[in-house]
């Protein structure tokens, strides 16, 4: 083993203090796992499942790494081969086969998950997903939450070396390192990402080199087929963490004995000599010859052992096999956390001081952190006095310190990715991405993450994070300080998405995001923070306005007019022109796309018979084409004419200020479509 905390290479070698009871004790560990590999091999020969990825030749780092820490009380956030290590923290053998028979009861996701994506509230083990490399950041925003906490936690994340490969990883060792988080990296070097070689995937084939620069990050390598010296290496970088002398990256070099999954086979990429080679390093056969050389155990208590555990393997499938499957009516079920039931308020003081949609959201900001002291705000530019772009969270470091606001690396990914360890462990992260144009590189943290997390621990777990995002155009932003993204965003289940038009709707939607359990989208035009007509007379600290609510701007009986965000606005405009023609128009502001007020809006349609559709996203992919569809669905009946949508167009939005006028959707757009809607 070497180890280096400086990048100088310094070489350095300590002992194992294991006693020979625990010697036995993570050698049974170790066998287990084995066994469980190879009896899940047999059953999905069986057809009794359909994947399977293995554990076999990692066991010996796994289980070492495992006994150094506290269940329950450490935080940990295993990768798909980590088998032995969550047996060792306190999986039971019976809890994996629920896992690998994807049953009802089993604790990781219910049957929801393919086999191997473990999750266990009560062991703290975070709910895993197929994508690699997503884990790290979250474990970066868990160890950041034990510091502001103040908690001895330490918090173990583990992957495999091709994921280095990742920005997600570097993302995370550099907010670790610059915070000094209680993170221990724990990279399973076996050689291969399925079937490509760590010389095709990182500079110098090395991951213990490829972090050399990482300045506060202690790096170790070590034999990971070597229990004691794996044990070794483990327990040091625990105590550093608990010492909060910072993050540790520790490389385990391991190797692989099975095909990287049940849909893998080795034998077309590797050769039947490097496999034997591995074969030899097995740390099952390794650790039974150091047991039986010092006398530990003899042949035959080796051999009870392992009569044992095959006992316990098939007692455990038998039981396990017994068990239900999910229900077919509970396939819904989980998508969002049970929240707080709010009751609609009254409507604001029309005589209180007008306030605009920015200072809005920014009173808001201090009144709820104020109130609740687990809120953490963070983001680019966020924090000191400049208080953000746009200055929404502006005053709030002054009033709450450096420790509850606070500025983040210029990377989406992270901001996202540590907002949802912050949040699984309990905190309240309220995070700013400073343009929506620019929120795509997190794109897999919020899609198969946070969006994913209650649904895929078949509710176990919940992630209650308010991203806020100023988006949209009219301010000559250009093609990348423009974009709407609703749409997109709208067809992520799991995700609650939030426009306002008005200062008093922001305040109260706000404020109704961070007082529940899911995670929620704010979309914030910023076309409209300091727009005189989306000022108003600003509701007091107690104004919670539940999602899901639509309001009714304008009543008319002839066209219903749906429309959010910045063409709110516009809309109303339009409806006044169509007064003037005799034309009644009902403008329905819906507030929120997810949830939806559909029956808001189907009411006004069985009253009217006629549709406009408004927003300032494109036109194609638009949420207006699903609202469409849904009306069209459920009120046909009662349409007396097709349904118009009024969008911007399918191209990006330009800078010139003629040329964005045309692309974005404008007031005569909207009275044009109405104009032809009544005359149908």
């Amino acid at each position: 083993m070497h180890a280096d905390a400086s990048a100088r290479g310094k070489s350095v070698s300590q002992p194992a203090n294991l006693s020979s009871e625990q010697l036995v004790s993570l050698y049974r560990t170790m066998l287990l796992t084995r066994r469980l590999d190879e009896k899940m091999l047999v059953l999905l020969r069986q057809g009794k499942s359909f994947f399977h990825i293995g554990a076999s030749g990692h066991e010996a780092c796994q289980v070492a790494a495992a006994a150094c820490l506290r269940p329950g009380h450490d935080w940990s956030y295993p990768y798909y081969r980590d088998l032995a290590f969550v047996l060792q923290l306190g999986m039971t053998a019976e809890e994996t086969m629920l896992c690998f028979l994807a049953r009802a009861e089993d604790p990781n996701s219910g049957g929801r998950q393919m086999p191997a994506h473990y999750g266990h509230k009560k062991l703290r083990i975070v709910s895993q997903s197929s994508p690699t490399g997503t884990q790290f950041l979250q474990a970066t925003g868990c160890g950041l939450g034990a510091l502001k906490e103040g908690k001895d936690e330490v918090v173990f994340v583990s992957a495999g070396e091709g994921t280095c490969a990742q920005g997600d990883f570097h993302e995370a060792i550099n907010w670790a390192a610059r915070e000094r988080a209680p993170v221990i990296f724990f990279i399973e070097d076996n050689k291969y990402a399925i079937s490509v070689p760590i010389t095709q995937q990182l500079a110098g084939a090395s991951v213990y080199e490829l972090v050399r620069g990482y300045s506060g990050l202690e790096r170790v390598q070590v034999d990971g087929t070597d229990l004691e010296a794996s044990f070794a290496a483990m327990q040091r970088a625990v105590a550093r963490a608990r010492s909060g002398a910072g993050p540790s990256l520790i490389v385990a070099d391991v190797v692989r004995l099975l095909p990287h999954s049940s849909s893998d086979d080795q034998r077309k990429y590797r050769a039947s000599e490097e496999l034997e080679q591995d074969r030899q390093r097995d740390p099952i056969a390794r650790l039974e010859r150091r047991l039986l050389e010092a006398g530990v155990l003899d042949r035959a208590a080796l051999e009870r052992i392992q009569r044992e555990t095959t006992e316990k393997v098939e007692a455990a499938v038998e039981w396990a096999d017994s068990r239900p499957h999910p229900k077919p009516e509970t396939a819904l079920d989980h998508l969002y956390p049970p929240s707080p039931k709010l009751t609609p308020p009254a409507a604001p003081d029309p005589e209180a001081e007008p306030v605009v949609m920015v200072d809005a959201i920014n009173h808001a900001l201090m009144e709820e952190m104020e109130r609740d002291g687990s809120i953490y705000v963070f983001g680019q530019d966020v924090a000191g006095s400049k208080g953000g772009v746009f200055t929404a969270t502006r005053g709030l470091t002054a009033k709450f310190g450096e420790e509850r606001c606070f500025n983040a690396p210029l990377a989406e990914s992270s901001i996202i990715g540590v907002a949802i360890g912050m949040a699984l462990r309990g905190l309240k992260p309220v995070v700013e991405i400073q343009f929506g144009d620019y929120i795509w590189t997190a794109m897999m943290q919020l899609r198969n993450e946070l969006a994913m997390m209650c649904y895929r621990s078949s509710g176990a777990w919940s992630c209650p994070v308010v991203v806020r995002v100023p988006v949209a155009g009219y301010i000559h932003g250009a093609p990348y300080h423009s974009q709407s993204i609703e749409g997109f965003f709208c067809h992520v289940p799991g995700l609650r998405v939030v426009l306002p038009s008005n200062a008093a709707d922001a305040k109260g939607l706000l404020k109704a995001a961070i007082r529940g359990n899911e995670p929620v989208l704010f979309l914030e035009p910023k076309g409209l923070y300091r727009q005189g007509y989306a000022r108003a007379p600003e509701p007091g600290p107690d104004y919670v306005l539940p999602l899901g609510l639509a309001s009714i701007k304008r009543t008319g009986d002839d066209i219903s007019l749906i429309t959010y965000g910045t063409l709110v606005q516009k809309s109303l405009e339009a409806a006044q022109k169509l007064a003037e023609e005799g034309v009644e128009v009902e403008v329905i502001d819906l507030r929120t796309l997810n949830p939806l007020d559909l029956e808001a809006v189907l009411r006004s349609v069985r009253k009217t018979g006629r549709v406009v559709i408004a927003h300032e996203d494109t036109l194609t992919g638009g949420f207006g084409a699903d609202l469409a569809a849904l009306i069209a669905d459920q009120a046909f009946e009662w349409l007396d004419a097709p349904i118009r949508r009024v969008a911007a167009k399918d191209v990006p939005c330009p800078y010139n200020w003629f040329l964005e006028e045309v692309v974005l959707p404008q007031t005569a757009d909207v009275v044009a479509a109405l104009r032809d809607l009544a005359a149908y």
